[in-house]
């Protein structure tokens, strides 16, 4: 299941270099237009739009990067002018957060509804499938991946799967990541699932960019749905944006700081913003195409 290349012998960063691919304007233009919120620019669309966008990345082998942004990660953009910067510079950013799109709604007047990450990858596979676009699946674990390619099996027969890999949990070594990097681009997919939570796997994206030739998309938990080993919440609930509240109570000992927090801070900001809108002291802008 996992792919790797054993390096011996060979200077990593002079094997990183050789794989570094041309960035050409043409490749990393962005179709979507985006909309500020908070300090992220969010891409709005309809789902088909985001699903034809995405394919049409990893069909001209673009190496662009899709972050699927929720409440948690614009906190983390908020305060951190790094991980701002690697949002800044994804090709596409979903409104994975039901908060998220409501909030590009009552700024912008945007009809947009939620581009789960949970829901995009389903989409996205089986798009794929339908049109002959080739998928790698990289990281969580080796349990989880053997179900996902399971069910992926028996639910999409023709998708071309060229690659999974289920990496360490510890920081690479220079030699183990450009093995890691030549062994996706060997196996040259469109798409590249990365599950490696919130904000690794936007990290590991970015510092990626360039060097693996596919479209990367961020996707977190939702191998673990797709994969059938963690139940989604009903649609109605999600209607009702109760879908944290039933991450809580799967891993209250993990999330609950986070969520005291990112939540109580992403209200806190966006309650400011409604207020200085009253008061004339800020207007909603648009940036209609680009980042």
């Amino acid at each position: 299941m996992g792919a790797g290349l054993i390096a011996t012998g060979v200077n990593p960063a002079q094997l990183l270099r050789s794989l570094t691919l041309p960035l050409l304007p043409q490749q990393v233009r962005v179709m979507l237009p985006k909309r500020p919120v908070l300090d992220s620019w969010i891409s709005t669309g309809q789902p088909a739009e985001f699903v034809d966008t995405i394919l049409q990345l990893g069909a001209t082998r673009s190496s662009a990067y899709v972050c699927c942004a929720n409440v948690h990660m614009l906190v983390e953009a908020q305060q951190h002018q790094d991980f701002r910067r690697i949002l800044s510079q994804a090709h596409v950013v979903t409104p994975d957060g039901s908060p998220v799109a409501a909030a590009i709604r009552f700024f912008h007047r945007v009809p947009q509804e939620r581009i789960a990450g949970m829901d995009l990858l389903p989409a996205l596979l089986t798009a794929a499938a339908e049109r002959g676009h080739s998928v790698y699946f990289y990281g969580t674990t080796e349990t989880v991946l053997t179900a996902l390619l399971a069910q992926v099996r028996q639910q999409l027969p023709t998708l071309r799967v060229v690659g999974a890999h289920s990496p360490p949990f510890r920081p690479l070594t220079p030699v183990e990541d450009a093995a890691e990097v030549a062994a996706i681009n060997a196996a040259d997919p469109d798409l590249l699932f990365v599950a490696l939570g919130c904000p690794r796997q936007e990290r590991w994206m970015a510092a990626h960019q360039g060097c693996i030739r596919a479209c990367m998309l961020g996707v977190g938990q939702a191998f673990l749905v797709y994969a059938g080993l963690e139940p989604r919440l009903p649609a109605w609930a999600r209607h009702l944006w109760l879908e944290w509240a039933y991450r809580l109570w799967l891993e209250p000992r993990r999330l609950w700081r986070r969520y005291l927090y990112t939540n109580s801070r992403f209200v806190y900001l966006i309650g400011m913003q409604v207020l200085g809108r009253w008061v004339g002291r800020s207007q909603p802008h648009s940036r209609p195409v680009g980042r």
